[in-house]
């Protein structure tokens, strides 16, 4: 249900877009005729475009809530991805496109012809644009598209755009000298710019984000919560689209508890993690902690101290001392910040070995994947 209401509020904005957009194109078309301004007339294309994203914004929403299948079973949300991809290069094409025209306005300018009408149809436009931008804006994080985030981002861009083409007439109309083409090659290039940003920040999303910092320690927080989970460590999460996520994460119990008890522990574990937060726990994976073992107890206290004195450790967990084995077990994590995380584990790890050589020593260099 709530999928549904999404999409649909998704829908409703970008055909309001679509609509304010062409009827803003169509009228500043016949503005930059009128007064045969290259600046009123690119502003017009760029309201195409900007007509052109909130379509794929549509079509990009639709597929991504198609039903999961056998050849997707975890959805189709990665779509909406790949359409604010899209609407990133449209952006980045308008302002190229726009530069060039520029250029050649500059190279060969043709001088404007100013009058009432269109310049009122810019003044209009410039408050349309902001109160489009803002709208679509603020849909767009409160129902988390990224798509509609891009759109009404270019839109405020655009009512700068607009606005400025005001600024070079009225520059015109009292002083004579026409700036337009050169001001639309500083507007092309913080289209370009802007472009650049929103293709870049969508690309980081496909390749795949650190969790939210908030929701990860939310999550850590609630599978802690449980009064058999000693620590939840290794939080990963992977996203298939704005709503939908899927995790996994380790939990620390006592060496005491048998399958039947930790089964019953991670079932009650996933169920609390999906009713609070919506994330779909797709494994809970167990450390076993020495509780039996006096002597495991003070010795992973002193490792802990020995560890964490060094900067750029972050966190150790996992600790298991088999007396029966003889072997020493432990995840080292390691700040990304540090320039040669190999070398520093190997430092650890020598310490550790030297410090207890009755034992086998066996360290997993961990990743710093959540907060």
């Amino acid at each position: 249900m709530e999928q549904n209401s999404r999409e649909k509020t998704i829908i409703k904005t970008s055909v309001t877009g679509i609509v304010v957009n062409v009827l803003l194109a169509a009228f500043k078309a016949l503005a930059g005729i009128m007064s045969n301004s290259i600046a009123i007339t690119l502003d017009a294309v760029n309201n195409l475009s900007d007509a052109l994203s909130s379509v794929i914004t549509i079509v990009g929403t639709k597929l991504s809530g198609k039903a999961p299948d056998k050849k997707h079973p975890f959805g189709y949300g990665r779509i909406e991805y790949l359409s604010a991809m899209i609407i990133s290069v449209i952006v980045l094409y308008a302002g190229i496109t726009s530069l060039v025209e520029s250029i050649k306005k500059i190279i060969s300018p043709e001088p404007p012809d100013y009058g009432a009408l269109s310049l009122i149809i810019v003044a209009v436009a410039v408050g349309a644009k902001v109160a489009l931008g803002l709208y679509v804006k603020r849909t767009g994080k409160r129902v988390n598209s990224e798509s509609l985030v891009n759109s009404g981002a270019d839109a405020l861009l655009d009512s700068i755009i607009s606005a400025s083409t005001l600024a070079a007439a009225a520059i015109y109309i009292f002083t004579g000298l026409s700036l337009e083409a050169w001001l639309g090659a500083v507007i092309s290039a913080f289209i370009i710019k802007s472009g650049i940003e929103m293709l870049r920040s969508t690309i980081s999303q496909i390749l795949g984000e650190r969790a939210q910092s908030e929701l990860s320690r939310e999550i850590k927080k609630t599978v802690a919560s449980f009064d058999e989970v000693h620590g939840a460590y290794d939080l990963i999460m992977n996203n298939y689209g704005p709503e939908t996520h899927i995790c996994s994460v380790h939990i620390e119990v006592d060496d005491t508890m048998n399958a039947a008890d930790i089964d019953e522990l991670t079932r009650r574990i996933s169920y609390e993690v999906y009713k609070k937060h919506h994330v779909i726990m797709a494994a809970v994976g167990v450390y076993s902690m020495n509780t039996q073992n006096e002597n495991a107890v003070n010795i992973r206290n002193e490792i802990r101290k020995t560890v964490m004195a060094h900067d750029g450790v972050l966190q150790i967990h996992g600790f298991y001392l088999n007396e029966a084995e003889k072997t020493l077990t432990f995840d080292l994590v390691i700040d990304f910040a540090v320039k040669d995380r190999k070398t520093l584990y190997r430092t650890v790890f020598d310490e550790i070995e030297k410090a207890y050589p009755d034992y086998k020593v066996q360290i997993l260099l961990d990743a710093d994947v959540s907060d």
